[in-house]
C-alpha cells in the first residue's frame, strides 16, 4: 500500500509538472512493483525531455529486459555504459542481458566487473549461486566444457566463476570476523 501511494504521489507531482524530472523515480516504481510496460511508458516520455538522464535509461534497460525485448535493452544498457562505464546497475543490467541470451561466460566476466566495484551485495551473491548452478548444469561430463561453448570459452567461464566464489568466500569471512569482532 506504502508503495501505491508513493507511485501516486510521483504521478500527481509530474501531472502538475511534466518536465519535471519526477518521471525517473516513478518509473523507477513501477520497475520495482512490477508493472514493467508503465515503467517503460513513463522513461520514454520523460525520456524525450531529459535525454542525458542516465538513470531513467538504466530504468528503461531493466523494464525492458523484464518485458522480453533483450534487444532493447541490451541497447539502452550500453548507451549508459558509453558515457558512465562504471554504472554498476547498467553493468549489473548488461551481465543479465547475455545470461538471458544464454552467453554464461559473458555474463560471468561481467558480474566479475559488478564484483570488482560494489561492496558486499546479497543480490549479486544470489546470481553468481544461480549462474553456478547453470554453469554445472550445463557442463559436459566427459570433457569438462560447458555444453556448446568451445573449450577456450567454458575455461574462461569456469576460472571467472572460480575467482566470484573466492570474491564471495573473501566477503563472508570477512563479515564474520566484523560480526565476532563486534560482539567480542
Amino acid at each position: 500500500m506504502a508503495d501505491d501511494a508513493r507511485i501516486d504521489a510521483l504521478r500527481k507531482r509530474l501531472q502538475k509538472d511534466p518536465g519535471s524530472i519526477a518521471f525517473a523515480q516513478l518509473a523507477e516504481e513501477y520497475r520495482r512493483a512490477g508493472r514493467f510496460q508503465d515503467a517503460i511508458d513513463v522513461c520514454r516520455a520523460g525520456l524525450a525531455r531529459h535525454p542525458g538522464y542516465l538513470s531513467a535509461r538504466v530504468t528503461l534497460g531493466r523494464s525492458l529486459l523484464e518485458v522480453g525485448d533483450i534487444e532493447a535493452a541490451q541497447r539502452e544498457l550500453h548507451d549508459v555504459l558509453r558515457i558512465a562505464p562504471d554504472n554498476l546497475s547498467a553493468i549489473r543490467g548488461i551481465a543479465e542481458v547475455h545470461r538471458k541470451k544464454g552467453d554464461v561466460p559473458e555474463a560471468l566476466q561481467q558480474f566479475r566487473s559488478a564484483f570488482e566495484m560494489a561492496g558486499p551485495d546479497p543480490s549479486i551473491e544470489q546470481v553468481v549461486r544461480d549462474l553456478r548452478r547453470e554453469a554445472m548444469a550445463a557442463e559436459l561430463p566427459a570433457r569438462g566444457g560447458l555444453a556448446g561453448r568451445e573449450p577456450a570459452a567454458a575455461a574462461a567461464a569456469r576460472r571467472t566463476l572460480s575467482y566470484l566464489e573466492r570474491w564471495l568466500q573473501a566477503i563472508l569471512t570477512d563479515r564474520r570476523a566484523r560480526l565476532y569482532g563486534a560482539q567480542a
